[in-house]
């Protein structure tokens, strides 16, 4: 039986770590083993980062729509409160554009959270 050595393979693995760290600084971008850690290192960033951008944009529309409730005369949580009870069901990046961009249309989201407290 013929022997298989692994060359074509092990320059392909290699290849591809080193392009994905193109433009590293220094020898990251072109030695495979400092590429290798440089390129496992920045894919977890990247998954943690994705994890964290839901989580800033959540907290970026609820600190919008708090401005514009505080701007009604009620606070986050009662406003929250009342269009649940209201039995309005819109999500919170639908409300801070609202908030922003029609603050007609969201006081009156407001006047009718505020009835149905």
């Amino acid at each position: 039986m013929a022997r298989v050595k692994g060359a074509m393979m092990s320059r392909k693995r290699r290849k591809k770590i080193l392009k994905r760290a193109k433009g590293y600084f220094g020898a990251k971008s072109t030695h495979f083993r400092t590429a290798n850690q440089a390129v496992m290192k920045s894919l977890k960033y990247a998954y943690i980062g994705r994890k964290h951008k839901k989580r800033d944009f959540r907290r970026l529309w609820i600190t919008r729509i708090s401005a514009a409730c505080k701007a009604c005369d009620i606070n986050y949580s009662r406003f929250m409160n009342g269009l649940k009870k209201a039995g309005i069901e819109i999500n919170r990046k639908m409300l801070s554009e609202l908030a922003v961009n029609d603050s007609a249309a969201f006081c009156a989201l407001v006047e009718k959270a505020k009835a149905a407290l």
